[in-house]
């Protein structure tokens, strides 16, 4: 199985903790929206980019990058993927 099939079918065990959800709000600038049903809806997103390294999944969507433990599917951390300027 491939790394989107087994997170994708791991969906139910998808959470995070509450340092988790107040670390995601602030490096994304997320409001008061409900952290993990927005990641949820990344990782679904067809375009989302969804890779394995180590112990962890990351989620590439747009200019963020999720990463959610492999074993325990928690959410770990999110941030802006910073662009490099030249």
């Amino acid at each position: 199985m491939h790394n989107r099939e087994i997170l994708l079918s791991n969906l139910d065990k998808l959470h995070t903790t509450k340092m988790g959800v107040n670390r995601i709000r602030r490096n994304l600038s997320l409001d008061s929206i409900n952290v993990v049903q927005w990641c949820l809806n990344v990782i679904q997103n067809k375009d989302s980019i969804i890779t394995k390294k180590g112990k962890n999944f990351y989620i590439e969507f747009e200019d963020s990058i999720l990463t959610v433990n492999a074993s325990s599917y928690t959410i770990i951390t999110a941030h802006k993927i910073k662009k490099n300027v030249l």
